[in-house]
């Protein structure tokens, strides 16, 4: 199957992507890897993306796209993938959709995670990151057992500069500015699955694969 993963930052679609990539023995494909691996390797178009990303800057839908595209041409996305991070534009949705109607495939569903601005303030200001190891913990979902210090080496928790309230309200506001259309994009073409990211990882999980048609 393939299958892209909609929804605005902290809505949990890096966390389901990993588990329900596992039920269908797919890859799971995420901008932000590809974005990684092609800077490292210093690829011509992730060079182009790094000029951007270290200026602040969104990395131009003709980058992405062509980052994106490479990657599922790869040999381990031949049977399917899930998509995390891509397409966030309506441009780079009808590309995506272009580029598999040239591979002769297609789209299977597009699942969408619904989670209200005031409950995705809550979870992404939350978040606490130890600057030791890198640990990761949410002060309500998944507190240390010392206030601000990490259970595995101590060190001291930190706030990531993309997690302060204005960094939050900035990215929800870019995400909802960009995706609107993209989102009744799919949903005219019939893809669009909707699911309630509220409830809990098991529970979204499984509203997930009901709403892919998958019994486990």
């Amino acid at each position: 199957m393939r299958i892209v993963l909609l929804g605005p930052p902290g809505a949990g679609k890096g966390t389901q992507a990993k588990i329900i990539s596992k039920v269908l023995s797919v890859p799971h494909i995420s901008t932000g890897d590809i974005f990684m691996k092609n800077i490292r390797e210093e690829t011509e178009l992730g060079i182009k993306a790094k000029e951007y990303i270290h200026k602040g800057l969104l990395v131009p839908d003709e980058v992405t796209i062509g980052l994106v595209e490479r990657r599922l041409e790869e040999k381990d996305a031949g049977e399917g993938y899930l998509l995390d991070g891509f397409p966030r534009t309506l441009h780079q949705g009808e590309a995506l959709l272009s580029h598999l109607e040239t591979s002769h495939k297609m789209l299977d569903a597009v699942v969408f995670f619904d989670v209200p601005h005031e409950e995705l303030l809550l979870r992404m200001e939350g978040r606490r990151v130890c600057s030791s190891c890198g640990a990761s913990y949410h002060l309500t979902f998944n507190p240390p057992k010392k206030k601000e210090v990490c259970d595995l080496c101590s060190g001291p928790l930190i706030v990531r500069k993309d997690d302060t309230k204005e960094s939050v309200e900035e990215r929800l506001r870019v995400y909802e500015s960009e995706t609107k259309l993209l989102v009744h994009f799919f949903e005219l073409k019939g893809l669009l699955r909707k699911v309630d990211g509220t409830k809990e990882i098991d529970e979204v999980t499984k509203d997930v694969l009901e709403a892919l048609q998958i019994k486990v």
